[in-house]
């Protein structure tokens, strides 16, 4: 048996798999997006499909004349385990951004706090002409600053 990246290494094969992972498809359908994308023939289109079937990415069946492809998932467990042993490389780097992404949303939230009051004449409601004043927290008056 092949290696996986081997048969995933082609871009048409990944394209093909990229259809397929959308649901089963006839091969006259995969033909006519590949055969648009990269201009090549129908005998070469089934030529992949070949290859992908053959080395159990993909699984096919008779419909009439028609013949359905579909993703075979099991080989890609082959590919799993592969990427799985790189995964603790970028981990820790997701978990970083996850950090500061949450300390970004921490911060907005501080600054949304800071509710905008409005200024209409006789206590209305403003205007979008209207200026709008910034309402800001004051310090809690129950702590003691700091020197005194």
């Amino acid at each position: 048996m092949s290696h996986a990246f081997d048969i995933l290494g082609d871009p048409v094969r990944r394209r093909i798999l990229e259809l397929l992972a959308d649901g089963q498809r006839a091969s006259g359908e995969i033909v006519e997006v590949i055969a648009a994308e990269y201009a090549i023939s129908q005998p070469a289109v089934s030529q992949h499909l070949r290859i992908l079937r053959d080395s159990g990415f993909a699984t096919s069946q008779a419909d009439g004349r028609r013949r359905l492809y579909a993703v075979a998932p099991e080989r890609f467990d082959e590919v799993d385990a592969w990427v799985q042993r790189f995964r603790r490389t970028w981990e820790p780097r997701f978990e970083a951004l996850a950090t500061e992404v949450a300390r970004g949303k921490k911060a907005r939230r501080a600054e949304d706090s800071c509710l905008p009051l409005a200024r209409g004449a006789g206590g209305g409601p403003v205007s979008g002409s209207q200026e709008r004043e910034t309402y800001r927290p004051s310090p809690n008056p129950s702590r003691k600053r700091e020197g005194n």
